[in-house]
């Protein structure tokens, strides 16, 4: 009886709690690992769907510009409607957010290779890759809404959570990397050769440069290169499948409060973005992601077409990408020492010298891998720790809303789509901005309006939006203080909970 009272100051019990939510490194990197599709696809169609669209399939810019946009507008209605039926979902013998990971896979990975594949008519083919690029995302949104908030079901300790998203953080720049490796040096081993444009052939250019540019490498087809884009998407789709494998089988997802407010959609959206911090933070992640967006979408083109590095554009991303990579143990250290909103911070200026440097500077390409290279200390930065501070606001929502639960993956929901919603914008106004600039497809030359408009959006552009979203973090609530004070909250009312289902456990027993 006595026992049962005081049950949780037991001696063991506290011990028996942690190892109850104690998760193994294996379990950890199987969750991490389930980050990887989502890195891999986003960095690939970041990377490439621009210049794909334009110089494989050969479409109009405007009408890029407009599958661009639609494609990642459509998570307007996906993502916040997924993380709302995900809210909803019945609790299963897999858990209530694997089942959606597992269902979603096949399909994603069929449309997402179907993208990258050029149709064998002209009339429709907007609609073709449109439709597609839709199903895609739709599908993808199925996968990602749920993993993202799985983060908050694999352990209720926050210690746990936070090296499990250290982890997640490592995999997801290592996604990035490997998926602009798969893409770049795959397609890059078959770039079609540039065409001549009407300035070319005035100046009397037009056999000079076939000389310059193709004498020496054998003759590359445009077949060729469509070819080798269907090779790097099924790579990309094999490696999908692996990774959802491994999330599933991997990860044991712990039932937490499964009891949800009776509340329809709208009034769910009102809920999470009627709490400030959470706005903010959401604010916060749309301007820098729209900078960072502006210049993942366009860099490729500004390699190729104004520095001329057309044939070693995809180096030059890998480098960024592994940079990326190598500076995740810094911010992790420094993220620890210093706090979330510091460390975002940083992080996020620490890249603006160098978007400045690779406008100003002559064409050279080896000062162009070292600028790229260090700039990807900022890139890692700037693109993962906001995630970091999720939980957190989640955390402080649940502190102030102690009776309203169940809502983590509208939380999640619409983080990703912001994300996808800064893609797309940066995506179509940029593609658009080329159309008006005069852009030739394929072209080896470009007009001088197009060298102006890609140095804007790689560098003036996201500055200015990267200097927007760091004035709003300045007001962001939620300090180092305030955050150890709701985990200490947070983890009494769990310990507690936990006390009386033993107790009751006991006195059953007894």
């Amino acid at each position: 009886s006595l026992c049962g009272q005081e049950w949780s100051q037991c001696p063991g019990q506290t011990g028996k709690h942690e190892h109850r939510n104690k998760l193994s490194v294996c379990n950890k990197i199987c969750y991490a690992v389930g980050g990887a599709p989502y890195q891999i696809t986003g960095c690939a169609l970041g990377f490439f769907l621009q210049i794909y669209l334009l110089d494989v399939a050969q479409l109009d810019p405007f009408y890029a510009s407009i599958i661009l946009f639609v494609g990642r507008a459509w998570d307007a209605v996906t993502d916040p409607t997924v993380g709302f039926l995900v809210s909803r979902s019945p609790w299963t013998r897999f858990g209530r957010m694997l089942p959606w990971v597992v269902l979603s896979t096949p399909l994603a990975v069929l449309s997402y290779f179907l993208i990258w594949f050029v149709p064998p008519f002209e009339e429709g083919k907007v609609i073709w890759y449109l439709f597609f690029y839709c199903i895609f995302q739709t599908l993808q949104t199925c996968f990602h809404v749920p993993y993202s908030a799985l983060t908050m079901f694999i352990s209720s300790e926050q210690k746990e959570r936070d090296s499990a998203t250290a982890y997640r953080m490592t995999v997801e720049v290592l996604g990035t990397v490997l998926g602009t490796a798969i893409q770049g040096q795959i397609v890059g081993m078959a770039t079609a050769p540039c065409l001549p444009g009407p300035a070319d052939i005035a100046a009397g250019l037009n056999s000079s440069l076939s000389v310059g540019l193709n004498a020496s490498a054998p003759v590359i087809s445009l077949d060729d290169t469509k070819t080798a884009y269907m090779i790097a998407s099924g790579v990309i789709c094999i490696i999908y499948v692996l990774c959802a494998i491994v999330l599933f089988f991997g990860v044991r997802e712990k039932k937490g409060e499964t009891l949800i407010s009776p509340m329809g959609f709208f009034q769910g959206i009102k809920l999470v973005m009627g709490h400030g911090p959470y706005a903010k933070l959401v604010m916060v992640f749309l301007f820098t992601s729209l900078g960072f967006m502006l210049l993942e979408g366009n860099f490729a083109l500004f390699c190729s077409s104004t520095l001329g590095f057309r044939n070693d554009f995809q180096n030059i991303l890998l480098a960024i990408m592994l940079s990326a990579t190598l500076a995740i143990p810094f911010w992790q250290w420094f993220l620890t020492r210093f706090g979330k909103k510091t460390a975002v911070c940083a992080g996020s200026l620490s890249v603006v010298p160098f978007m400045i440097l690779v406008v100003c500077m002559k064409s050279n390409l080896i000062i162009t891998y070292i600028v790229s290279f260090a700039a990807g200390v900022g890139v890692a930065a700037a693109f993962l720790l906001p995630w970091s501070m999720l939980p957190d606001v989640v955390d402080d929502f649940q502190v102030q809303n102690p009776d309203s639960t169940g809502h983590e993956a509208l939380f999640y929901s619409f983080y990703v789509f912001f994300t996808k919603f800064a893609s797309g914008v940066s995506l179509g106004i940029s593609t658009l901005s080329l159309d008006f600039a005069g852009y030739i497809s394929r072209g080896c030359s470009q007009p001088e309006e197009v060298a102006i408009t890609l140095k804007v959006l790689v560098s003036a552009a996201p500055i200015g939006l990267i200097l927007i979203g760091l004035v709003i973090l300045y007001w962001y609530p939620i300090t180092e203080e305030r955050r150890q004070g709701n985990r200490k909250l947070l983890q009494e009312l769990r310990d507690e909970a936990d006390s009386e289902t033993d107790s009751t456990e006991l006195v059953n027993m007894i």
